[in-house]
Formats: C-alpha cells, structure tokens, sequence
C-alpha cells in the first residue's frame, strides 16, 4: 500500500485538530476579553477606593484609609506644595477619626486642612472637608461657616451639601435643612444622598420614609464598608420602631459585610439585650468599645449592668465614659450631650442642666431639648422642664422624632406636674413604638403607667 495518502490523512487530521484547538483557545479570549479586545481595567488600590470615598462623602473601609493617609504623607514629604493632597489627607483623617471614634486625629486633620487653604484658599475639597470635621466635633455653627465658605465657591458641587444638612440639624434649622436637601437632591441622586435623606425624614416622624431610602442606598452601595454603614443604620430605624429581631439581623450584617463596623457590634448588644439574651449583649458591647470607645457605648453598657444589679461594673463605665468625653475636650470636640444625659440620670442633675443650658444655646436641636428637658426635671424644675420636651416630640411644626426615650421623658415630667391625662398618653406611645427602649427606663415607664391606671369616667375629662 501506499504510504502517501496515509501521511497525507495523517496530516490533515492534525491541521483539523489544530484548527479546533485554535478555534476554541480564540472562542475563550473572546468570553474573557470585552468588545474592542481591550483587557478588563485592574482593580482599583485601596488608596483609589478610600480616595474615592472620602471625596464623595461615603464610608470607607479603616484599612484602606490607613492606606491613603500614609500615601498622601509620603507625597507630601516630596512636594508639601500640593494643596489637593493635603485635602485628601486630612479628609482621611477626618474619617479615620470617625470611624475609630478617636478624637486625637482631629488636630492632626485640622492641620492638613489649614495647610491645603493656606497653599490654595479657594480649595473647595479642603473647605468641605474641614465643614466634616467640625460636624465631628460637634461644632455645627462652625460646620455651617466652612460649608459655606464652599458652597459659595462652587454652589453645584453636590458634595458640599451633606455636612451643611447635618451642620443644620445639628442647630436646630428645620426650615433650612429641608432647603438644602431639596437642593441636594435636585443635584444628585445615588446612596449617599438616599441616606442623608433618611436621616432628615427620620427626625421629621417618618419612619416608613426614612426606611425605604435607607434600603434603597444599601441595594445600591459600593463597597462593603458603604454597605455595611447603611445597614447599620437600617438597624437603628427597626431598633427605634421597636423590632428587635429585624434590627438584630441588619446589625449582624453590617458586622459580617464590614467587621470594623462597631456602630453595628453596639447595636447588636442594643437588640440583644431587649431579647434577653444578656450574656451575648455585654459581650457584643465590650466588642464595640474595645475598637470604638464612644462615650454612649460606655453609658449604654453601664446602664445595661446597672439593670441587672452590677453597680461596681456599672460604675467602670461610667468611668469610662467621663474619661472619653475629658479626651474629646482636649482635642477640640464637645460630648457635653452625653454627659449631661450620664450626670441627669447617675450625678448632678443641676450640674447637668447648667452643661445643657450652654449645649443648647450652642446647638439647640432636638436631642439637646429632650437632654435639658429631663435635666430640668431630675433637677425639680418641671414647669420649666416641659417646654423642652414638647419641644424634642412635636419639633418646630408638630412633626417630631418617633422616640420611645423622648415620650417617656415628656410623660414623666407631665405626670409630676399632675397632668395625668397627657402623661398617660405619652407613656403608652413610648411602650407602643419600643417597649424595650432602655433597660432601666422602659421598666419604670411601664410602673409609671400601671400607677395612673385608667382614666377615670367619674373625674370627666382629665388635664391635657
């Protein structure tokens, strides 16, 4: 036989099977690659990813902060002449602070900042920026003055007006914080801004409204450490409304999607304890303040083991707490709120009304009215005490906060001043919208109203 057309059948089933391999090896560059040929950009750094954050006003993740800051640092060193790395650089600062609830980066950030306005005093970033800080360190007249300075600059740049809203809730202009959303939204739409609209609809009463956005921006967040910051919030709403188990499940998945998220492990101690499951509580609550040690974790824990009769732990708390808002002071931030609510209830009430007094001719908002409202009574002063409270649960137009703690506060001070049908009333909205609002509070509301009893008939119409 001949051997020709037997080599050649070898080789055509070799160029056959060339040919398929080709075809396939082509077929999956084609899957893999995009239109175009052009291979998939790369990820982006975690510089880039805090950068972008940081510069549109959303959470970062801690690590990658830590990451920005100490490139923007190294820059900086080789050209200190860069006005817009020294905005960046404070700004990470800034959100570290936050995040770490560490007020010793706040003069670290203050000083990137002034330096980015003394390179280049019409730097928008750097204005911005100092607007967030001074909202961390609740100074909002002076949040109001740096968002200013920017909007003027650049009245379109949408970023600016998140830090004014807060500046302006945080003074109490209710009238202003719903101009600057509407502005807000006029110019952009996205996650942060769903949630800084939750935020507002919150502190007008509507709690479905304020939910909804805040479901809306955790669908639509980026990355995880946006995510899980919205979550926890959605968190905080179900707490508020009083649904323990639904804001259980949002504050651990905040955890699990963003394990720095520590506003999330309070939380989790927050629900945990109005289930009853305490042994889990205190621990979620040492987890938080051992990364996080805010002074309201610090009180909610202590009041957490003054219920169950632990007043020596208590008492390491509250210690805690003083020693948190004695650093805040050092480093220019003021946390006269929490601890005029801590002496009102567990020190001086008349030393706490003397601290709220100035906190609300600072920033004279709804936490502040409801804080000096109740120091005002723990104080025997309740004539006075009630304007407050009315004030902190109708707001300025008789739409206020859903706060079980704002009812309970305003139908104790009613009740002292004999007005049993109004103190009635306000008890038993703060048990409908959370009858676990606080473990020492919610128990003595409930005693409270079981001591009014029901209105009597005989009596006519009681005092409103």
């Amino acid at each position: 036989m001949d051997d020709k057309p037997r080599a050649r059948r070898r080789r055509y089933r070799r160029a056959l099977l060339a040919s398929a391999a080709g075809t396939a090896v082509l077929g999956g560059v084609l899957v893999t690659l995009p239109w175009g040929g052009q291979a998939p950009p790369p990820a982006p750094t975690p510089q880039e990813r805090a950068l972008a954050a940081v510069t549109s006003g959303v959470p970062a993740a801690l690590p990658d902060l830590e990451a920005l800051a100490a490139e923007r640092e190294r820059h900086l060193r080789k050209h200190p002449r860069d006005a817009r790395a020294w905005a960046e650089l404070g700004a990470a600062q800034v959100e570290q602070g936050v995040r770490l609830a560490d007020p010793r980066y706040w003069p670290r950030a203050e000083k990137a900042l002034r330096t980015a306005l003394e390179v280049r005093k019409d730097n928008v970033p750097a204005l911005r920026a100092m607007a967030v800080l001074a909202n961390a360190r609740r100074d909002h007249a002076s949040a109001r003055a740096w968002g200013e300075a920017a909007r003027k600059l650049e009245p379109g740049r949408w970023t600016t007006y998140p830090p004014l809203i807060e500046a302006s809730a945080g003074l109490g202009d209710d009238e202003e914080t719903g101009r600057l959303l509407e502005k807000l939204m006029e110019l952009r739409s996205g996650p942060a801004v769903m949630v800084r609209a939750a935020a507002v609809y919150r502190d007008r009463g509507w709690r479905e409204d304020a939910a909804a956005k805040i479901a809306d921006a955790a669908s639509a967040a980026g990355e995880p450490a946006e995510r899980a910051a919205y979550l926890e919030r959605a968190g905080q709403l179900a707490w508020e409304r009083g649904d323990r188990e639904d804001a259980l499940r949002h504050f651990r998945e905040a955890v699990r999607t963003d394990p720095d998220q520590r506003a999330a492990q309070a939380g989790q101690g927050r629900a945990l304890a109005a289930l009853g499951r305490t042994t889990e509580a205190l621990s979620a609550y040492r987890t938080a303040l051992a990364r996080q040690p805010r002074p309201e974790y610090a009180l909610e824990l202590g009041e957490l083991y003054e219920s169950l009769g632990m007043r020596s732990a208590a008492e390491v708390h509250y210690a805690l707490l003083r020693e948190r808002v004695r650093l805040a002071a050092a480093h220019g931030a003021d946390e006269e709120l929490v601890l005029g609510r801590f002496e009102a209830d567990h020190g001086d009430a008349r030393a706490a009304v003397r601290r709220l007094r100035a906190e609300w001719k600072r920033h004279p908002s709804t936490e502040v009215a409801d804080a000096l409202g109740w120091a005002l009574h723990r104080a025997g002063e309740d004539e006075e005490a009630l304007p407050f409270a009315v004030r902190a649960t109708e707001g300025t137009k008789g739409g206020g906060v859903r706060s079980a703690l704002f009812a309970y506060h305003r139908g104790t001070i009613e009740r002292s001043l004999e007005r049993y049908g109004a103190a009635r009333r306000h008890l038993t909205e703060a048990l409908q919208i959370n009858p676990w609002f606080s473990p020492l509070h919610a128990p003595r509301a409930k005693e409270a109203l079981a001591r009014l009893g029901e209105p009597s008939v005989q009596a006519g119409p009681e005092s409103s």
